[in-house]
């Protein structure tokens, strides 16, 4: 048997005994959902950074960074900053809000603050959304046991989603702060430990230069591939709105910082996260210009990740960076899969369907969720053959339908339901007709996403001069 994958089958063992043990612990839905609000600052740190530091931010930035160089660093960053964001503005009041309210999902946020009809409609887009995602996740960690060890996609997918769907449903949010911190460990000391054999087998950060620069036979493109700004200001400006929002929105972080004990937990975990992910940047990027440096030939540049740590480190190194790979994505694909099982258990099931729900039994139909949805990752993993597309989609439309209610309705009381959906609905309109009908792009150098914000946000300030003004016209009669 492939040695890589013994490691792997090991580790992916380790999870799932740590979440049973856990799982032992979770007695009701709260446990479930929001970790009983116990978790200390330092689990809520590695809840949050393993979910942040996921596939996008391994593979994907090693892949833009084998392409585009130093200025990949930035996509990161900005997640980064959306976390800072979330550590100090969003984070303590939505918190204060789950506390006073006993909410358990960010719908329960939308619910209080709009309607339950606001709420089942951003739900559903959720639950098809996050069913997407997590599909690709499975893909993207079958991919990776593909190259690495030669596993089948079918058997890769299979291994993927047997390993994250038994460890979550044991016991929730709480098995996954603390498989979490397994997983964090093996990601940091994997990549720390590759990037010095990998500039060593470069030559140091002199030879890099000096292989990039012949590889690209021209000066020109060569200090474009290691500005800072080499991708373009427009790209990065895009990467900014597309991604903060995200990373202080999403419905898997905000329920991740309801378990917080306190307001300080809240501060202290995700700043400490952000913190993380803006140092961390640094490695993906300058491994993926080692990949090119290296093989500047590749066909993919997703290749470029698995391709260096398998090949170009030494075994008892690359075997810990490859765990480091899985662990990632893994780690992303449980807080996708949260996200999932609480929106329908939370948001859709005791919403609408039986509202008077006993605890246990909320807490059964959650675990019971949770597999079905690892099933159902499994088949639309199987018969999607791209849905890069798709996840883009799901999670423009996220950004988009959600980051102005959810602003506004938090730090003023004069949103109302109707601009809620009003501005959700213009933003999201805005952005699939530039999307489809115009290449993406929208308005000046903004993309079609950061179009659609803007105009949503504009929606959400004329309703509320509207409001604002007929409330005072009314007064005065």
């Amino acid at each position: 048997m492939n040695v890589y994958l013994i490691c792997i089958i090991v580790f992916a063992i380790i999870l799932i005994s740590t979440g049973f043990i856990v799982g032992k612990f979770v007695k009701s839905s709260s446990d479930f959902f929001v970790a009983g609000r116990k978790l200390n600052s330092k689990l809520l740190f590695t809840t949050l950074i393993a979910a942040n530091i996921g596939a996008g931010s391994t593979v994907g930035i090693t892949g833009i960074a084998y392409k585009f160089g130093v200025s990949s660093y930035f996509w990161i960053f900005m997640s980064g900053i959306g976390t800072l964001i979330l550590a100090f503005f969003i984070g303590p009041k939505i918190w204060e809000k789950s506390m006073k309210y006993n909410l358990y999902t960010l719908g329960d946020y939308l619910d209080l603050r709009y309607s339950k009809y606001f709420k089942g409609a951003i739900s559903i887009m959720m639950i098809v959304g996050t069913l997407a995602l997590f599909s690709g996740q499975l893909m993207g960690i079958a991919w990776i046991l593909n190259v690495t060890s030669g596993i089948h996609k079918t058997t890769g997918i299979l291994i993927a989603a047997v390993v994250i769907t038994l460890y979550f449903s044991s016991g929730g949010l709480l098995s996954s702060a603390i498989v979490n911190i397994l997983e964090l460990v093996i990601i940091v000391l994997g990549f720390v430990i590759a990037l010095p054999y990998a500039l060593s087998a470069v030559g140091g950060f002199n030879g890099l230069h000096m292989k990039i620069a012949s590889n690209l036979g021209n000066a020109i493109e060569t200090t474009k591939y290691f500005s800072p700004t080499g991708i373009g200001i427009t790209t990065i400006i895009g990467w900014f709105l597309m991604l903060t929002p995200s990373f202080f929105i999403s419905p898997g972080l905000i329920g991740k910082v309801y378990g917080a004990k306190d307001v300080k937990t809240v501060k202290k975990g995700a700043f400490w996260c952000s913190i993380v992910q803006i140092l961390f940047a640094f490695l993906p990027t300058i491994l993926g210009m080692c990949a090119f440096a290296v093989y500047p030939n590749l066909m993919q540049a997703d290749l470029a990740l698995p391709k260096i740590m398998k090949e170009l480190l030494p075994f008892s190194i690359s075997a810990l960076a490859l765990a480091a790979i899985f662990a990632a994505e893994v780690s992303t694909a449980d807080a996708v899969l949260y996200m999932l099982t609480t929106t329908f258990s939370e948001d859709i099931y005791k919403t609408f369907i039986n509202s008077k729900v006993e605890d246990k039994k909320l807490l059964k139909v959650s675990r019971i969720v949770t597999i079905v949805g690892g099933i159902l990752g499994v088949c639309m993993a199987l018969l999607l053959t791209n849905i890069v597309t798709a996840l883009s989609i799901f999670y423009t439309l996220m950004s988009v339908s959600l980051t102005v209610p959810l602003i506004f309705g938090l730090f003023s009381e004069k949103p109302n339901t109707t601009s809620a959906f009003i501005s959700a609905i213009v933003g999201v309109i805005i952005t699939l007709f530039l999307k489809f009908y115009n290449n993406d792009k929208g308005i000046w150098i903004l993309n079609a996403q950061s179009t659609g914000i803007i105009f949503s946000l504009i929606t959400m300030i004329l309703f509320i001069v509207f409001i604002t003004k007929k409330k005072v016209k009314k007064e005065q009669e």
